[in-house]
């Protein structure tokens, strides 16, 4: 399996909107795992420590009005993020691929006749950053295992390799001791009582973010300024 680069588009980048609202963090947090590593884990629990959150994000006005963004297009798009918004720092999320694997499959079945190139429901930016990860539309079997290891190990040496040296990115496992701690820590929130994360979307939901009322939430298709948006930048064809 051939790895992805990614390229910014050269055009001119259109001003990025103004948020609506008032940030609570200075520099943007983007969680970067790949789908169920515990990124809904991870945006309710710093929902919870007063951020604003997108758990998915498709306009530029959710990334404007959100302190954190999680999931799609994320953990594709981290390098465009990067260079869009200087000083943000990035969350990776490991997870053992024998405990990945089997929630990977299941999502994916859940999800791929909305991931259709053409007839899928889903946002196109959705549909655009699970097929740069996953390959959805190259491969005959996208459920195989061998397919999802390569991925995932694929995506996992392309994050380390371009945060190497760099002091604005962690990388955590949340279901090991003092994980949530050690993120409070690195994102400089002070919280004397944080034990561990909320334990979400277990087994077969995947709903849970969803299902989760707070104030704090970004819609994912926020609209502002620019309408629904998105940014301009482009990825390399799979």
């Amino acid at each position: 399996m051939t790895s992805k680069l990614t390229e910014v588009s050269t055009s001119p980048q259109a001003a990025l909107p103004k948020p609506t609202v008032t940030n609570k963090r200075t520099h943007k947090v983007f969680i970067i795992g790949l789908p169920r590593t515990g990124t809904t884990s991870v945006s309710v629990a710093l929902l919870e420590h007063g951020l604003t959150v997108a758990h998915q994000a498709f306009t530029k006005q959710a990334f404007m009005l959100a302190d954190v963004v999680s999931d799609a297009p994320c953990f594709s798009d981290y390098q465009q993020l990067d260079a869009l918004f200087p000083g943000a720092q990035f969350v990776y999320l490991d997870r053992p691929l024998d405990k990945w694997l089997p929630s990977m499959q299941m999502l994916l079945t859940k999800m791929m006749l909305h991931l259709d190139k053409d007839n899928g429901r889903f946002h196109p930016v959705m549909k655009r950053s699970f097929n740069h990860c996953f390959d959805i539309w190259q491969v005959e079997d996208v459920l195989d295992e061998a397919h999802l290891t390569g991925c995932y190990l694929r995506h996992q040496q392309q994050v380390h390799d371009y945060f190497a040296g760099r002091d604005n990115f962690i990388s955590i496992d949340i279901s090991q001791a003092n994980s949530l701690p050690t993120l409070l820590t690195f994102l400089d929130i002070k919280d004397a009582t944080a034990i561990d994360f909320p334990i979400l979307n277990v087994g077969r939901n995947v709903a849970s973010w969803d299902e989760y009322k707070h104030p704090n939430k970004v819609s994912s298709n926020a609209a502002g300024p620019d309408k629904r948006k998105f940014f301009n930048y482009t990825l390399s064809k799979p």
